[in-house]
């Protein structure tokens, strides 16, 4: 199996050079990881405690942080290294001084991954939710380095709980301890015999709670949704906008919407601005145009999504009729009912918004009208949803905390 494996890593690495030929990110991804192990031996002062933290890409990145940031004023003596496997993540992440060392993670041979560890010299190794690298862990397993899976999530159809996944299984047994979202999750692991699992919570709760506390004031939107009841709707895709400007044409009610589009690229900010006509005006025009009567706010921009929503009446949130659902603990965090389409299921968070009654789907544009139509006539039931949506953060906030309370036993 360890043949088939890393034939498959070698595969892997020559598909992704023969993509970079006419593929940009495959590119990025080969030339960000050029020259890395000079840089690495240049670079890092193995003189100095250091701990690693790995994420796949941004997303795992945000669930990251709230460890990182918590780790480091925790243990003030260690270097901190952030590696990522995905250029979206390290292109993002690169320039900022949340790690003192920022990297891409080597391709998953068994001769890079004694390499880096044996350059890098890490004392304790935190691996940010679906990170499973084999050659990796292995190392990291023989020479004793403390190594730690946060925020995981299991699912009954993954490999590892297959009647052929025993090799797979043994990678899990490589980790010191997986901290897991959910009691689901641990008992998946512990039928298959995977017993150093510990309940602790998905960090990603704190992460949107610091956002919540520390978002910036916005006289923008402040004045833009004046006395309207304001729906913001975050990372939003065609479907999403389709039915966005479907109640704006029906609704009776007053009210603004603040769209944040997934992309912001000029070609989809056109495509957007052509489907609202004259009811829409960019946030990065509307300081020249105080006076506009339209009735979408469009973000031209990316990093305000966040902050913007403490001024929604309601959120919606896009991607549940596409790609996938984004992120819906960000409204929740700022105490706002989320609205969402069909496509929900595998999101845990979603899932317990519903349940908690602090959020609502829809498989059509109907169910839609019919929900908003509802919070913006019952005031009182929108309030109760609101309330419901920043008790369920709070509930589940915790996990950092946690994680390093358990961790520190390792760094005696």
């Amino acid at each position: 199996m360890n043949f088939i494996y890393n034939s498959g890593i070698y595969l892997l690495g020559f598909a992704i050079r023969v993509a970079a030929v006419f593929n940009k990110k495959a590119r990025l991804w080969i030339n960000g990881r050029k020259g890395l192990f000079v840089k690495l031996q240049n670079q890092i002062n193995t003189a100095n405690k250091l701990v690693w933290f790995h994420c796949s890409s941004l997303g795992e990145f945000e669930q990251g942080k709230p460890v990182i940031e918590a780790f480091k004023k925790k243990h003030p003596g260690f270097k901190v290294l952030l590696t990522f496997y995905s250029p979206s993540g390290y292109l993002h992440i690169k320039d900022s001084d949340i790690a003192d060392y920022i990297y891409y993670l080597p391709l998953d041979t068994a001769k890079n991954a004694k390499r880096f560890i044996n350059i890098v010299k890490p004392d304790i190794v935190y691996f940010v939710k679906y990170e499973f690298w084999y050659n990796f862990l292995f190392v990291l397993n023989k020479k004793e380095i403390p190594v730690f899976l946060i925020s995981a999530i299991f699912r009954n159809n993954q490999i590892f709980f297959k009647k052929y996944g025993k090799w797979y299984r043994e990678i899990l047994s490589f980790i010191s301890l997986i901290f897991v979202q959910d009691l689901k999750s641990e008992e998946l692991l512990n039928s298959v015999g995977i017993n150093n699992v510990l309940v602790s919570g998905d960090t990603r709760f704190d992460r949107v709670t610091q956002i919540a506390l520390l978002a910036n004031k916005n006289k923008i939107v402040k004045n833009f949704a004046a006395e309207s009841f304001l729906i913001v709707a975050g990372s939003t895709w065609e479907p999403d906008e389709n039915i966005l400007l479907n109640y704006l044409n029906e609704t009776k009610f007053d009210v603004k919407f603040v769209i944040a589009p997934h992309e912001v690229h000029s070609q989809n900010l056109k495509r957007i601005e052509s489907m609202f006509g004259t009811n829409i005006i960019r946030y990065s025009q509307f300081e020249n145009k105080p006076e506009t009567k339209a009735g979408v706010l469009l973000i031209d921009n990316i990093g305000l999504l966040s902050s913007i929503y403490k001024y929604a009446s309601i959120a919606y949130v896009g991607g549940a009729f596409k790609t996938g659902l984004h992120n819906v603990l960000e409204p929740a965090a700022h105490g706002k009912v989320v609205l969402f389409g069909p496509d929900y299921s595998k999101f845990r968070e979603a899932v317990g918004l519903i349940e908690a009654k602090a959020a609502f789907s829809f498989e059509n544009f109907n169910e839609f009208k019919k929900i908003a139509d509802t919070l913006i006539n019952m005031p009182e039931k929108c309030k109760s949803a609101s309330s419901f949506a920043e008790n369920y953060v709070k509930e589940n906030c915790g996990a950092t905390a946690l994680i390093l309370d358990k961790t520190a036993v390792f760094l005696i």
